[in-house]
């Protein structure tokens, strides 16, 4: 271990540049060494075989202690390629930094003492380098499916494959709803210990669609169309990782407080990764609440085997005609796809229309209790 400045009694060794059996040249840099002071590349003193290496990485010894042998018998020309004159007079660190990066150290200019190239020189002509040749491109990640990715991927792609999707949408004033959750929502959480939240709101009413157009509340099959007689509504709760749709089974015989509940129950757990098996399945409709996302229109894939599924879009405040005159309104858009196979635009249009009038006559049109 050499003396790496006049305080320093010990030193790390850091990392070995060469390893047991390699041949090394004279000033070839051997060894990392880190004190409280310097970190170092340690040149051979000589050139040779190194045939031990006695302290392991990460190991601190005494200055002076014995780190490697180098056997320097029977490798003359090894030895001797250290004395070849027209070798320039640079540092073993300096060489070494240019060979790493490629750089010639005769058009290199020193900033040294009597004009001797320094590491800093190197570095510098390194950047200037890398400054011309623009920023270099991180390597892509791959990021392994996890079995919940993997698993919404096929079923998505299924969906895709099966069934012809259609779209559309409809913009409803939601105004008065949202007047209605600002007054009750502070009362309603002190007696209830869970949030009112709109979906508790709205499930109501997409139930009341579901029966009045019962196709959108029905599956495929190659008998016929399967009208489900029991409403349970799929609701997806996103995760970190993916996404899960719990239902709420019986979701028409529910009132308001218990729907506020389920939904509160199934998203926390969902997201703690306590659902059970059987809370995800058994879906007839499935509604997805992108709005939460900051989302004002999207187009959902069908969750097999359904004939369609609903989004909630972002409630935004903004200007619309009202009366003879323009209104400041809370609006939201509304979108389904729907299983071609199952049931046309006009159809799927009355839904949502009845959806939308639902939503803008509330509180006639809606229940609390």
């Amino acid at each position: 271990m050499p003396q790496l400045g006049e305080s320093v009694t010990e030193g790390t060794v850091e990392k070995w540049l060469k390893q047991v059996g390699d041949l090394v040249e004279r000033d070839e840099p051997l060894v990392e060494i880190v004190t409280d002071k310097v970190n170092a590349e340690i040149p051979s003193p000589m050139g040779g075989r190194l045939v031990q290496i006695s302290i392991t990485e990460g190991t601190t010894v005494m200055v002076g202690a014995e780190i490697a042998q180098i056997d320097s018998d029977g490798n003359p020309e090894t030895d001797s390629v250290a004395e070849v004159p027209d070798r320039p007079g640079y540092s073993p660190a300096v060489r070494h930094l240019a060979e790493e990066n490629g750089i010639d150290l005769g058009r290199v200019t020193g900033t040294g003492e009597a004009g001797r190239v320094t590491r800093d020189d190197v570095l510098a002509v390194v950047k200037s380098e890398e400054s011309l040749a623009g920023p270099t491109e991180a390597p892509d990640l791959l990021v392994p499916w996890s079995a919940m990715r993997r698993s919404i991927g096929e079923h998505m792609s299924r969906s895709l494959a099966i069934a012809p999707h259609a779209w559309t949408m409809q913009e409803v004033d939601v105004t008065e709803l949202v007047r209605h959750r600002e007054t009750h929502k502070a009362q309603f959480l002190e007696q209830t210990q869970v949030p009112l939240s709109y979906l508790a709101l709205i499930v109501p009413i997409i139930c009341q669609g579901l029966k009045e157009f019962p196709y959108l509340n029905a599956s495929w099959s190659q008998e016929g169309i399967l009208l489900k007689q029991q409403i349970h509504l799929g609701l997806a709760v996103a995760l970190e990782d993916g996404l899960i749709v719990p239902v709420i089974k019986h979701a028409d015989e529910r009132s308001t407080v218990e729907l506020a509940t389920t939904i509160h129950d199934l998203a926390t757990r969902a997201r703690s990764g306590q659902i059970l098996p059987d809370e995800v399945h058994g879906g007839t409709f499935t509604l997805n609440n992108t709005g939460a996302t900051g989302s004002v229109a999207s187009q959902p894939i069908i969750n097999q085997p359904q004939a369609a599924i609903l989004t909630t879009e972002s409630i935004i405040k903004r200007p619309i005609a009202w009366g003879e005159g323009i209104a400041i309104r809370h609006m939201m858009n509304i979108c389904l796809a729907f299983d071609h196979r199952i049931l046309d635009g006009r159809m799927a249009g009355m839904f949502l229309n009845k959806i939308k009038a639902g939503l803008e006559a509330w509180p006639q049109g809606g229940t609390y209790h």
